[in-house]
This record gives C-alpha cells, sequence and structure tokens, in this order.
C-alpha cells in the first residue's frame, strides 16, 4: 500500500488530494498520561490536523536491554488517543531528539562507554541503536496509515546538519526504519543553512526545515536545492525554552502568528514548535553549553507555547486558531473549558534530617583510590556523595577538583566550606596539620543535549587536589533521586530522629539548614496547581513519591507545575531535599511565575 502523503511535482498529497500538515509538537513523556487525551482535545481545538512527537530512548530503556513501553512509557497508546481525536500523526524516533532533554535522548548508560562516537557510522554505536530499533520500529510500523493507524511521517534523525556530515550514518539510520517496516513519508529535518542542509539531508529523502523566523528565506532556500518538493517546517519555535539563571524567553502573539502567516504564504506545511510545551518531570530536563558555560535547562518546558504548561489556552493560541482557520475546511472545534484548580493556601513545612545524615541513609557506598565518575558508578542522573580524609597542611590550602561535571558543595568535617562549578574549579581552605572529613556533594544539573558536547560525562572526571598533592582512598555513594522508591524517601527523611535539632548552617534561623522537610495539604484529586518555595534555595521536590522537578533561587522559574493526576484525593506529601538553606514554608499559588519575561526570536544569520 503505498504512503498516505505523497510529494509529487512539489506539491503534498494526502491520500491524493492536496494537502498542508498543520501539526503541532507536543511530547507524551512531557504530560502525564491522564492527561494526553486532554492537551491532544486542545490541540486539535487549535485548528490543528495533526500531532508530531519525539521518542525519547532513555526514557524507554533507562537500563541496557529493559525497554519499556507501559504506563507513562506507552507510545502506542498515546497515538491511539490522537486517532480518536482526529489527528494524524508523525513521530520523531531519533535516535537522537535535542528536545532540550536529558542527553538528547540518548541513555547515559551508551554515552558514558569509553570511546564511544555518538552518531556516527561506528559500529558499538550503530549495533545499539540496531538493537534498540529493533524493539521500537516494529511498535511504530504497526502504527502506520498502511495498516489502519494515524502515523504518517516519521523522521530520519533530528537535526543532524547542526551536529555532523556523516552521510553514510544519516542514510544508515533511515534504511534501518525502512527496513524494520517504515514505508509511509520520511524526511529529514534541518536548520535553514546551506551548511545545515548539507550535513543533514539525504538524496531522495524530503528535506524539511527548522526555524523561528525568516519564512521566505527558508523557503527559497529549500526550493533553490530541492526542487520539486513541498515546503516543509518540521518546527516553528513560536516561543523558547528557559535556563537556570537567564530570564523567562517568551514570544509575542504578534511576532508569533506573523511568522506562521509568511510559512502558510509560501504554501508550506508547519509544526509548532511546541503547540504545548510541557514539563521535564524528575531529572529530564537537559542543558546547553555555551562560551565555556554550562546552562541547565528549567523544569518547565511551557515555552511560552500556545498551550500554556498547565493546559490554559493563551492569547497566541486564539490568535493562531484564528489564522489557522482561515487555510482548513474543517469547521472550528469547540473550546475545552479551563483546567480546575486548587486554592491558594500556605503549608508549614516540618524539618527533617540533615543533609548529609540523610543522603548517607541510602544506597550503597563504593571504595576507589580515585574518584569514580557517574558513569563509572552506573549513575545516569541524580547526585554523588564523594568523602575522603586527607591531611589538610597548616594554613590556607588550594582544594582543586579538576573535570566537575557539574557542581559542587563542599564539607569540611560536616561544616559547609563553599561551592565549586565547572567554571571554578578551586576553593582555599583552611588546614591544622591533621586529617579532615573532605565531603563533595555533586550535582548532575542536566547532560547536554546539544552541540558538539553531547554526551559527555558528569561527576569528577579528573581528579581531587590538595595544592599540588592528589588526593585517593575514596568513598562513593551514588544517589540516582528519580529512581528512588517510596522506601528510599522514606529511609532518608526518617534517618535521624534527632535532626530537629541537629546543628544548622544558619543557626540563628532554627529550621533554616540544608536537608529534608516535609508538608502536607488536602486536595480531591481533581485540580492543578503551582509549588512555590518561599525561602528555599536550591533542591528536588516529590509529591506523593513522584519526583516533581527542581527548584533554584537563580531563577527565573519561581513556581513548579503540580498536575492534578500527581494528587490523590485526601492527605497528600510534598517533600523537599534542600541542599543549601531551607525556607519555613511552601505555597500552593492560583497562577504559574516562570520568571521575568524577555522577548526572544532565534534567527539564523
Amino acid at each position: 500500500m503505498p504512503a498516505l502523503l505523497t510529494r509529487p511535482d512539489g506539491r503534498l498529497l494526502r491520500a491524493g488530494r492536496p494537502h498542508r500538515v498543520l501539526a503541532g509538537s507536543l511530547h507524551y513523556f512531557r504530560v502525564h498520561p491522564r492527561q494526553w487525551a486532554d492537551r491532544l482535545a486542545r490541540l486539535a481545538a487549535m485548528g490543528l490536523n495533526t500531532v508530531d512527537t519525539y521518542v525519547a530512548w532513555n526514557f524507554h530503556e533507562r537500563r541496557p536491554g529493559e525497554p519499556r513501553f507501559d504506563g507513562w512509557r506507552d507510545v502506542e497508546r498515546f497515538a491511539a488517543l490522537a486517532s480518536d481525536t482526529g489527528l494524524d500523526v508523525i513521530l520523531r524516533p531519533g535516535p537522537y531528539i535535542c528536545a532540550e532533554w536529558d542527553n538528547g535522548g540518548l541513555p547515559a548508560w551508551l554515552t558514558d562507554r569509553p570511546g564511544m562516537r555518538l552518531r556516527s557510522s561506528y559500529t558499538p554505536y550503530l549495533d545499539e541503536v540496531a538493537r534498540w530499533f529493533d524493539v521500537l520500529v516494529p511498535r511504530i510500523a504497526g502504527l502506520q496509515a498502511a495498516h489502519g493507524g494515524p502515523v504518517v511521517a516519521v523522521q530520519v534523525e533530528n537535526e543532524y546538519g547542526s551536529y555532523g556530515d556523516d552521510h553514510t550514518y544519516l542514510r544508515w539510520v533511515h534504511d534501518a526504519l525502512t527496513a524494520r517496516g517504515i514505508t509511509e513519508l520520511c524526511y529529514t529535518a534541518d536548520g535553514p543553512t546551506g551548511l545545515m542542509q548539507d550535513g543533514g539531508s539525504l538524496p531522495g529523502v524530503l528535506a524539511a526545515a527548522t526555524f523561528g523566523s525568516r519564512a521566505a528565506e527558508a523557503a527559497r532556500l529549500l526550493r533553490s536545492r530541492r526542487d520539486g518538493e513541498p515546503f516543509v517546517c518540521a518546527e516553528f519555535w513560536n516561543g523558547w525554552f528557559d535556563h537556570w539563571g537567564e530570564k523567562h524567553h517568551t514570544r509575542s502573539s504578534e511576532s508569533a502568528v506573523a511568522t506562521l502567516s509568511e510559512i502558510l504564504a509560501e504554501g508550506g506545511s508547519v509544526s509548532l514548535y511546541p503547540a504545548h510545551g510541557g514539563t521535564n518531570f524528575g531529572l529530564w530536563a537537559g542543558a546547553n553549553h555555551a562560551d565555556g558555560t554550562l546552562q541547565p535547562t528549567v523544569t518547565s518546558y511551557d515555552s511560552d507555547a500556545p498551550i500554556a504548561e498547565h493546559g490554559v489556552l493563551t492569547d497566541k493560541f486564539h490568535r493562531m486558531r484564528q489564522l489557522l482557520l482561515t487555510v482548513t475546511d474543517r469547521p472550528p472545534r469547540p473550546l475545552p473549558e479551563p483546567p480546575a484548580l486548587l486554592p491558594a493556601r500556605t503549608l508549614p513545612v516540618t524539618p527533617g534530617p540533615p543533609l548529609l545524615r540523610a543522603l548517607e541513609a541510602v544506597g550503597e557506598a563504593v571504595h576507589a583510590s580515585d574518584p569514580l565518575t557517574f558513569g563509572e558508578l552506573g549513575l545516569s542522573r541524580g547526585l554523588v556523595l564523594y568523602r575522603a580524609h586527607p591531611v589538610l597542611p597548616c594554613g590556607r590550602v588550594e582544594l582543586g577538583v579538576s573535570g566537575l561535571h557539574d557542581r559542587a558543595q563542599v564539607f569540611v568535617d560536616g561544616a559547609p566550606a563553599g561551592i565549586l562549578d565547572r567554571e571554578t574549579g578551586t576553593l582555599t581552605l583552611d588546614g591544622a596539620g591533621r586529617a579532615v572529613r573532605l565531603e563533595l556533594l555533586v550535582e548532575n544539573q542536566g547532560r547536554i543535549n546539544y552541540g558538539p558536547l553531547l554526551g559527555q560525562g558528569k561527576g569528577i572526571l579528573g581528579g581531587v587536589r590538595i595544592d599540588r598533592r592528589r588526593v585517593h582512598r575514596w568513598t562513593m555513594r551514588p544517589l540516582p533521586l528519580d529512581e528512588w522508591t517510596a522506601d528510599d524517601l522514606d529511609r532518608a527523611t526518617a534517618a535521624s530522629e534527632l535532626s530537629a535539632t541537629a546543628p544548622t548552617s544558619d543557626p540563628g534561623v532554627p529550621g533554616r539548614r540544608a536537608g529534608f522537610a516535609t508538608a502536607t495539604f488536602t486536595a480531591d484529586g481533581a485540580a492543578d496547581t503551582f509549588l512555590a518555595l518561599p525561602g528555599f534555595h536550591k533542591g528536588f521536590v516529590w509529591i506523593n513519591g513522584f519526583l516533581l522537578g527542581r527548584y533554584w533561587n537563580t531563577g527565573p522559574q519561581v513556581t513548579l507545575y503540580l498536575p492534578a493526576p500527581l494528587t490523590t484525593a485526601g492527605d497528600n506529601t510534598l517533600t523537599v531535599l534542600e541542599l543549601e538553606r531551607a525556607g519555613d514554608r511552601l505555597e500552593l499559588r492560583e497562577r504559574p511565575e516562570l520568571g521575568p519575561p524577555q522577548e526572544y526570536v532565534e534567527t539564523f544569520d
């Protein structure tokens, strides 16, 4: 059976009739599965006819040889719900996806292998991708339109021209998909420059572009290079994501609608990236790296999308809907009701055990002569507590950490001594000519998802020294926070009955110290809320044992979205792991606060 979408003579056809793909990006792994149907309905109400989603390899196969497609990972159910909503589906299986997702979707157990060469025709890499595709692609193939399913197109790799030019590899990915049953339209997607299109496109495969502005220029470039192909914008960046320590990126409705109008005026098909961003729950947020600095992505993936993180239909939604309805022959769908919200309230917190004591209560210690990396410890995300007992000579000495990825809190004999990061790997300590208990709590702030440093390891990649002398004989405790069970969390929060009176890092303010704290609230299990942590500095928060994500008072994000499906009717427990200094209350709010806005439009020069 021929593909449902075809492209003869530069026209895009669906079942032989002229067609324009009007898609929106919505990632199933960023939306609670009990909200999939709601978000898909909102996307369809916008006037879109297609949903596109990446498939995040590391979300499905956290450990080698143990792929999962149940629950939150049931991509087949997601596609079926899209079909029930009347939407076509575009799948983007990578294996690399970028998406501001941890490690660009590649499993850490793969990228941490010594000598691994990613996104290339390096045989050990291809062998692992082939094994993954053997599991994944038959599932996708069964969802295709040729088999009565909603999948009408499949992307080959992802923006490969921004990374490399190994066309042997790119062709291998294409052939690996088709050999395993993909018969619908295949396409590549790359930035709108000659450099990127040279590296990422394949002869005989539709070449699409990804961009946020200058649509007419992108159309001219593609038509000059690929005469006889329809103009397709595989990602129209109508908003942008945020990094910790920066402002909240926004894009005005007027600017976004103007570029969308330009795409449509060129006769183009388009996918809004994103139509609904969702949330980087747990520790799934990735990071960028620019000018020698790590740029970790925040927990929210709202991205100033037309459908807000909590499902609200924004002004951008309504203006885009008005435009989209002018180019579709479908009648407008009714607009869904706004999501229900919990009433605002303030929650007092109960202090739990102090930081180091709590972390020592979970997991198994590992001993080695030198500090081991996250990869050597079999850890993808989270924290590692490193401990050694060096002698500090009398006077001021320099503690140096080489290859620190990403951030370390330093403790000497249990007392905070300072914070190191990738850019500041040294700290001055005062020695007394005796051995001390030196502890470094190292945080992986998100694996790089884009650019030449993709796949870079985490932890202490070099060594630790006191002045010129290396420190040996280390004990390490891996702390995979996003894999902690309810029992793990209970052990950590019950680490000491004396915690309430334990020494604090701020003795003048009772309870204002690093460590665990809890708060409770009642709910009916059917309403969303937004969690604020005034007075808290940096850490992680769980709701009923589920790791909601990171918070950090450096901003811009102030509130964390807490979707209704994560609450239960009756009592609910919030558990906070504060790394620096805790506040005395939590707040449930009725609206999000994502930080001071900054207009941002991505442009290629």
